[in-house]
């Protein structure tokens, strides 16, 4: 059986894999309320084992009695069994009271723990009406993940790779690698506002606007272009909705990368000599105003240049202290990179984030690297 462990001590987390590891349990170990909340986006599980105290203080456990009335909400969720290091009678019916299975104080008895785990961990049967929602899910998942490239633009200069870990069942997260002909490549990276099923649908549709105009075998002027479409994504959706868009042209001949970004996290330019550039926005985000101002810019991408696009889920991961992964981080562990294959070096990117924020995933992530040659 497989049991979710969060808590915000390493050690506790280490002894208690190997607790439940040696009584045949596979053991997922998180360290935030966030982690929790986004493992159980992810998949599903016979028990969760929680500390009631984190970031917030040592303890009250007013942090994990808030995340117990937040599991509530679920349609899904496995049982519950509370631990912490300054129980009382009043603590343990409160967390029973927002759904805990049971309660355990520590330290623990490893063999009252296991039979503790043993008596409650059960497989978990959703209702009818969340299978149905489930089955949905996963069919829209699967139409989503084909969405993305399958195959990637060729190209005599660059190599391309990309990776897209989505934070739910569906995600507002959208890149794409496509041969325009003439030896131009289109690159594109986007992060649509919101989760879940509302951004995977505008997702969808700013993908097909973005596509479609690139059907035309004329010239293409990025400007106009952006204004045009900002204009019908705008027009099409909600005032709240908006998206995020780095993207850009390649030139095999030249070795140019025209583009324009929209209110994007900016991409780097790592160069072979060792420089960094950042390409910054060039224009406001997509949707948000029916005025629109956009201007293109350029970077041109050598032999041994590394370029790097990501979605802001990468930057702003937050670990349970909440300081995010930051631009810093990724620009090392893209150098650190530097020899590694390129198709390798998007999920070098996820596995760093994910080992930075414990294992758990607030929104999507997404990485499209370009390597010139």
């Amino acid at each position: 059986m497989k049991v979710l462990v969060a808590d915000d001590q390493p050690d506790v987390l280490a002894a208690l894999r190997l607790l439940l590891k040696s009584d045949g349990f596979e053991a997922r170990c998180v360290n935030s309320p966030g982690a929790i909340l986004s493992s159980l986006e992810l998949d599903s599980f016979d028990l969760l084992l929680m500390d009631l105290n984190y970031a917030r203080d040592t303890t009250s456990g007013e942090e994990g009695l808030d995340l117990l009335a937040k599991l509530q909400q679920m349609e899904t969720r496995p049982a519950v069994v509370v631990m912490t290091a300054w129980g009382s009678i009043e603590l343990a019916v409160e967390a029973m009271r927002r759904g805990a299975a049971d309660f355990v104080m520590k330290p623990w008895d490893n063999a009252k723990l296991l039979a503790t785990i043993r008596k409650h961990a059960e497989p978990v049967r959703p209702s009818p009406a969340s299978h149905a929602r489930l089955t949905d899910l996963n069919i829209a998942r699967r139409v989503q993940q084909r969405l993305l490239p399958r195959q990637y633009a060729q190209s005599s200069t660059l190599e391309y790779s990309a990776r897209c870990v989505q934070a739910g069942e569906v995600g507002g997260d959208y890149y794409d690698l496509l041969d325009l002909g003439g030896g131009q490549t289109l690159l594109v990276l986007a992060d649509v506002s919101g989760k879940g099923v509302p951004a995977a649908l505008l997702m969808a549709h700013l993908q097909a606007t973005l596509r479609s105009r690139f059907l035309t075998p004329q010239p293409l002027r990025l400007p106009p272009m952006m204004r045009e479409v900002n204009l019908l994504f705008y027009q099409s959706t909600e005032p709240e909705h908006f998206a995020t868009v780095f993207l850009g042209i390649y030139d095999d001949q030249t070795r140019e990368l025209r583009y324009v970004n929209c209110g994007h996290t900016p991409p780097v330019l790592l160069r072979s000599g060792g420089g960094l550039e950042r390409l910054e926005p060039t224009a406001t985000v997509l949707g948000a105003f029916a005025a629109f101002r956009c201007d293109e810019d350029s970077a041109r991408i050598g032999a041994g240049d590394l370029f790097a696009a990501v979605s802001d889920g990468v930057v702003e991961a937050r670990r349970a202290d909440q300081e995010q992964f930051g631009a810093t981080r990724l620009v090392n562990v893209l150098r650190a990179a530097a020899s590694t294959p390129v198709t390798e070096v998007p999920a070098k990117v996820v596995e760093a984030v994910a080992e930075f924020s414990g294992y758990g995933q607030e929104d999507d992530l997404t990485v499209l690297v370009a390597r010139g040659r």
